[in-house]
């Protein structure tokens, strides 16, 4: 017995270090979805989610909408001022924590296990299986000063914001956008110059 349970343990470690590692990602499917009028329509504020995990290819999509690669010349879905494509979005799951990196289209691992809890502060959103969070990469905001930082990062968060609740609205998603969440939490797990504005659970209804 005491083998078996030894051998149970080995196991499920293995199986954690397996799943915790860099994703990429399907390409994403870009028609579909209700038209634009109707998305409007049906967009709102949801605070139930079921824990059913979203597929890939419904995470890609999500992702890419909400500020993914739509030129060739590497501009995004939601625009940014002066281009600088500043809001960098991570993906808190039950398996680690995720940079989203666009232009290959994958998740990027920051931190394993799940530290959905450090993040947002409302327990509805813990139950989410995906928790975006909307970060202003000051890196990317060079000669700005700290008005500018503030001003043009809250304002173009709010454009992927806006991105993902549409996506949402056309796909039979919930979601919310959340300020109150633990900013210096996140910062101190993910080590970014910058600040964290939102996050947003999105998943099925219960």
């Amino acid at each position: 017995m005491r083998n078996l349970i030894s051998f149970i343990i080995i196991f499920m470690m293995g199986f954690t270090l397996l799943s915790a590692q860099d994703i990429s990602l399907p390409t994403p499917q870009k028609n579909g979805g209700l038209p634009l009028m109707d998305a409007l329509n049906n967009r709102h504020s949801t605070r139930e989610f079921s824990d059913k995990m979203l597929s890939q290819q419904q995470l890609a999509d999500l992702l890419w909408a909400a500020n993914g690669v739509n030129r060739s010349d590497g501009r995004r879905t939601a625009p940014s001022a002066r281009n600088r494509q500043e809001i960098d979005i991570y993906i808190y799951l039950s398996t680690g924590v995720y940079f989203y990196d666009a232009t290959p289209n994958k998740l990027v691992l920051k931190a394993s296990e799940d530290h959905r809890e450090d993040a947002a502060m409302q327990s509805f959103a813990i139950t989410a299986p995906v928790l975006l969070v909307f970060v202003a990469n000051y890196d990317k905001m060079d000669g700005m000063d700290e008005d500018a930082r503030l001003l043009y990062g809250a304002t173009d968060c709010g454009y992927v914001s806006q991105n993902v609740y549409l996506f949402c609205a056309a796909n039979e998603l919930n979601t919310v956008a959340l300020g109150s969440i633990y900013r210096d939490k996140i910062q101190e797990l993910l080590q970014f110059n910058g600040k964290a504005i939102l996050a947003q659970p999105v998943g099925f209804s219960k």
